[in-house]
């Protein structure tokens, strides 16, 4: 019986070499996941933003008689029931609308807050006609802010940066 004096198979150091550079394949894929899933966060709370500024921008236009009547500052504080008690009039509608939309801000944004401004008048006389027949001939402009994780890599974990969506429009 003649024994071959080469070797046959794999040694155990090569296993393990071959182990691990899989592990830090998995490891770099795993890293890749995490900042998958931040990005992906990120552009879901841009999208709400997106979405609520648009809700809030079909608001006024329903009601553009009185568009300078939702200028103002939406956070926690101005929630509440948005019920005007059975039929609304313009006024009501706007001060309803307000409120309903900053409980849709802090329940969709983390931490979100934002800022209505109107500048502009309605028609010929500067005056809201209430019906929303004469168009508003100014402009709008809608700041949403929220916090959000910052995508950075450093050591230390930095507080929430404040993101901010800005709109100009008119109602």
């Amino acid at each position: 019986m003649i024994l071959s004096k080469q070797p046959r198979g794999f040694t155990l150091l090569e296993v393990l070499i071959a182990v691990l550079i899989f592990t830090l394949g998995l490891l770099g894929v795993a890293g890749l996941m995490v900042l998958s899933v931040r990005t992906n966060h990120s552009a879901y709370l841009r999208t709400q933003a997106s979405f609520l500024a648009q809700s809030m921008a079909d608001r006024m236009r329903s009601n553009v008689g009185h568009a300078n009547d939702y200028n103002g500052t939406y956070n926690a504080s101005t929630v509440g029931a948005g019920n005007c008690g059975g039929a609304c009039n313009p006024t009501a509608l706007a001060a309803r609308d307000k409120e309903l939309w900053s409980q849709q801000l802090i329940d969709q944004l983390p931490a979100g807050e934002a800022t209505i401004t109107c500048n502009g008048g309605y028609g010929e006389g500067n005056t809201p006609v209430g019906t929303g027949t004469e168009p508003f001939n100014g402009v709008c402009s809608m700041v949403i802010e929220w916090t959000e994780a910052d995508l950075s890599r450093s050591a230390t974990p930095s507080a929430p940066a404040t993101q901010t969506f800005a709109w100009v429009f008119q109602p």
